[in-house]
């Protein structure tokens, strides 16, 4: 990872399947983020994007799977255009999520995310983040 880091956490009351069904899953990502249109295979190398709406405006952020660890590590390049950079490498970021089990059955789901430009740029992505973490435990935990 470089540059600056980006941090989130959460601990789901759920075991490492169902945190991991909600980050892969189209319909379950949607839920947890703001309607977001995921298109992946979940294969090393493929393409994947994330399409829909933030504040009125239309997105269509893309990146690359990095590495599948299916109920343990997720890892993929992100873009997006909404950043006002050009699209080439050294604006992309590389997102990771890491799941660990703890011994009461639940879930410890933190997200890593590089190329912040500050500290101040990462804590306020972290801070997205974090609330992103918050609703997908909600989305988890829901009956």
């Amino acid at each position: 990872m470089t540059g600056h880091i980006a941090r989130a956490e959460v601990v789901v009351d759920a075991m490492p399947d169902a945190v991991w069904g909600a980050l892969t899953d189209p319909r379950q990502v949607s839920a947890w983020m703001a309607g977001t249109n995921l298109t992946t295979d979940w294969q090393v190398g493929s393409p994947i994007t994330w399409q829909g709406e933030m504040g009125g405006k239309a997105y269509e952020d893309k990146g690359q799977v990095l590495e599948v660890e299916a109920e343990h590590r997720l890892s993929m390049t992100h873009y997006s255009p909404l950043m006002g950079q050009p699209d080439q490498p050294e604006n992309y970021h590389t997102v990771t999520y890491t799941l660990t089990p703890t011994r009461d059955g639940r879930t410890t789901l933190a997200l890593e995310q590089d190329g912040n430009e500050s500290q101040e740029q990462a804590d306020q992505f972290g801070q997205n983040w974090q609330g992103m973490l918050e609703s997908l435990k909600t989305t988890v935990e829901s009956p």
